[in-house]
């Protein structure tokens, strides 16, 4: 069985590359613009407009969904004093067809009696 030789030049090798990436990413932080670039207000005003205008779209689409709902819960209200309407339309005909009915039994009944009343007398 063969062991292979400790290649020490391995190590070293990627302690060098970790010590590249780290100078390179320090690199990278300082070659940053700084804050008051052109570029970078540039990009924050550009931000800053893309929030406002996304504001400005949700409180349109909230007063859009309220104004939405108040329509709906006066078409509601509206529906239900239909309804309330129409049920003492109803009940007035109802009541109507009783006080009718009842006028013609009532006129039956004395039309009846009256004819009892002219046989007995004959």
């Amino acid at each position: 069985m063969y062991v292979g030789q400790f290649k020490t030049n391995q190590l070293v090798d990627r302690l060098e590359a970790t010590a590249k990436a780290r100078q390179a990413t320090l690199a990278r932080f300082r070659a940053r613009p700084a804050a008051d670039d052109p570029a970078v207000l540039a990009r924050q005003g550009a931000r800053q407009a893309v929030v406002q205008a996304r504001e400005v779209r949700i409180s349109e689409r909230e007063i859009a969904r309220l104004a939405a709902e108040a329509e709906r819960e006066a078409e509601a209200l509206a529906a239900r004093e239909r309804a309330a309407a129409e049920l003492v339309r109803q009940a007035a005909e109802r009541a109507e067809r009783q006080a009718a009915l009842a006028a013609e039994q009532k006129a039956a009944r004395d039309a009846r009696f009256a004819a009892r009343k002219a046989k007995a007398r004959r």
